[in-house]
């Protein structure tokens, strides 16, 4: 059984947040506090250990006392630059991975996608939802991953592909449904902003 002692948390703050108006959206304030701390209070009881990604206002994320880690790749390359630079500086056997701006992750995220990892012996598991309609999507940015596919990240992107589902399909790789679909609700605009704030006050 995959314990929290095993998994690292890595925060996805790297983003441009265009739609927000450029501003730094782990920061944005969310019921009074910024988003990231709601995503911190949700993550930490799940993993030993948390790392953020972030390519600015690297200061400002440091408070939280989390190792803080930039890009490698140019230019806000996406959530497989963060997750290749979590994979390197990752010192378990797991990653948890997680954006920033999804205030109500769900607090059995590393349980039940530990336990499909390991029941069919996969290599990554990510999370899925399904709408009222009964269509399933993929919540990429939500997966648990062994540690040593950094080569194969690496790899990867060094092909100049940036597409997550596309390494994906590279990986013995499968997916939860979660039942909760509020729970993976990310802000990028300050109505949705709003909106999520009355849902949850």
């Amino acid at each position: 059984m995959i314990s929290a002692d095993q998994i690292t948390g890595l925060i996805l703050a790297g983003g441009r947040a265009q739609r927000m108006g450029g501003v730094d959206k782990g920061l944005i304030p969310f019921c009074g506090k910024p988003l990231i701390e709601s995503v911190i209070s949700r993550l930490s009881p799940q993993v030993s250990k948390i790392i953020i990604n972030a390519n600015r206002s690297i200061t400002k994320y440091s408070v939280y006392g989390y190792p803080v880690t930039i890009d490698e790749t140019p230019d806000f390359s996406g959530p497989l630059a963060g997750f290749a630079v979590g994979l390197k500086n990752c010192k378990t056997p797991y990653l948890l991975t997680s954006p920033c701006d999804t205030p109500l992750l769900p607090t059995d995220l590393a349980r039940l996608l530990a336990l499909k990892l390991e029941q069919e012996k996969l290599q990554l598991v990510f999370a899925s939802t399904k709408d009222p309609s009964g269509k399933t999507w993929s919540q990429p940015v939500f997966c648990l991953m062994r540690s040593d596919l950094e080569n194969s990240l690496n790899t990867f992107l060094k092909n100049g592909d940036l597409k997550i589902d596309r390494w994906f399909k590279s990986l013995r790789a499968g997916s939860v449904i979660f039942e909760d679909e509020l729970a993976f609700t990310n802000v990028n605009t300050p109505e949705e902003l709003k909106a999520l704030e009355e849902v949850v006050q």
